[in-house]
């Protein structure tokens, strides 16, 4: 799209999600669909049928791309092994998550946040403004 003019845009939320979902990660045939999907939206029949395509259907492959996507993150935060029992670690966690799938977008004047921005932008924030929990002090007979 900014290649003539347009506003950017991205689809990485789709691909990672199309990817997790067919298994099929190999760049020349991920090079092919992309050459054949640009060609394919010069096409008003083949843009006409993908509108034909049922809301409720729509609505479900995107509860299905973008759950993907959640999990896959879920996924790497557990290959990590962050401490989701630190509060600090679930508040930033479950803020983002409900921030990104609930489709919050927050305006400043003519900007506006929403998305992976938004849940970048709130996840740094938390991040930097929550304290970090200190382990008590044990005292030396066990007590706290």
């Amino acid at each position: 799209a900014g290649l003539i003019g347009g506003p950017p845009v991205t689809t990485y939320g789709e691909v990672t999600g199309a990817v997790m979902i067919t298994k099929n990660g190999n760049p020349k045939i991920m090079t092919w669909a992309a050459v054949f999907a640009i060609c394919m939206a010069f096409f008003g029949k083949f843009n006409a049928f993908l509108a034909s395509i049922p809301l409720p259907v729509m609505g479900g492959i995107m509860i299905l791309l973008f759950g993907t996507i959640a999990s896959l993150g879920l996924k790497t935060l557990i290959d990590a092994k962050v401490d989701l029992m630190q509060p600090k670690n679930l508040v930033i966690v479950s803020s983002v998550l409900t921030t990104g799938v609930g489709g919050m977008i927050i305006k400043l004047g003519s900007v506006s946040f929403a998305g992976v921005g938004l849940c970048a932008v709130l996840a740094i924030i938390l991040n930097w403004i929550l304290p970090d929990e200190k382990p008590a002090e044990t005292l030396p007979g066990g007590e706290v």
